[in-house]
């Protein structure tokens, strides 16, 4: 037993020294922010990187959360493309859950771990600007272009990462709610793969983390690939390998890696301390997508 703890803090050695002083975005989401098991694990990760000199910053989800909330008050939600469509009575649930729930309980699960964490929105320090999603159908045999109006749903126009570099100069851990500012000071729900993706690109960081509800990228036999180029991920996207749910976060993947993060690492969260397994061993447990 002795021996093989030490040899999982050896394998891990390497792995720490190289991201050491580094910022790695994880996207927290999914089975691992229900399970309370899985929920308390991930806090104690994220608690533990920042203590050995990482700088980790998190940008959550709440689908789930928000669907029960709406369907106590008896608010129907319309979902195109795996997008929530969102009026305004469904924007201010969105932002209840988002920012006043989900967000407080994780910085508080982080801080029953002796970490110190600080729950943010896109609306702190002009976060998040972001403008309204104009989501387009493209033309078909049978139909003309369609445009859609999904409501208060918003894409990401910048991000001003100031209060994230001060936050974590002062030894704490940003926790972000995708909720975004326009110019007019009016509020948008944003996927929220696509604002990790945003802001890991504005912090330079060495690694993107997605977790998500399968163990990661599955070739054309049905296998894991544990580790692929963009051009090998475009080429699966292309022959409809990959396909459904995942093409979101592929695209966000493929964006970080175009504008200049190091690695993107989609990830199974359903299992115990998927992330430090993925950062710290050799195998991982997912699929690393490189330039």
């Amino acid at each position: 037993m002795t021996t093989s703890v030490a040899d999982i803090l050896i394998e891990a050695l390497p792995y720490i020294r190289r991201f050491y002083g580094e910022t790695i975005v994880i996207k927290y989401g999914g089975n691992a922010m229900v399970d309370e098991t899985l929920k308390e694990d991930f806090a104690r990760d994220i608690t533990l990187m920042k203590f050995i000199g990482l700088h980790p910053v998190v940008v959550h989800g709440g689908g789930p959360q928000i669907g029960s909330v709406l369907d106590k008050m008896g608010i129907s939600s319309e979902f195109v493309d795996g997008m929530r469509v969102t009026d305004e009575p469904t924007m201010d649930v969105v932002e209840m859950v988002l920012v006043g729930n989900v967000n407080k309980e994780i910085v508080a699960q982080i801080s029953q771990q002796g970490g110190k964490a600080v729950g943010l929105s896109g609306k702190d320090g002009d976060l998040i600007l972001s403008r309204k999603l104009h989501l387009v159908r493209p033309q078909t045999q049978d139909k003309p272009p369609e445009i859609i109006d999904m409501g208060m749903v918003g894409e990401v126009a910048a991000i001003k990462p100031e209060i994230i570099r001060t936050l974590d100069a002062g030894g704490f851990i940003p926790v972000i709610a995708p909720v975004g500012v326009g110019e007019s000071g009016e509020t948008y729900n944003i996927n929220a793969d696509w604002v990790a993706s945003k802001i890991a690109v504005a912090l330079n960081a060495i690694k993107l983390i997605l977790l998500t509800d399968v163990e990661g990228v599955m070739g054309q036999s049905g296998s894991l690939i544990s580790s692929m180029t963009a051009k090998g991920v475009q080429k699966l996207l292309e022959e409809g390998t990959i396909s459904g749910g995942m093409i979101p976060k592929i695209q966000c993947a493929l964006e970080a890696l175009q504008r200049g993060v190091r690695r993107v690492h989609i990830i199974d969260g359903r299992k115990p301390h998927a992330v430090l397994l993925e950062l710290f061993t050799d195998r991982g447990i997912g699929t690393e997508v490189r330039p």
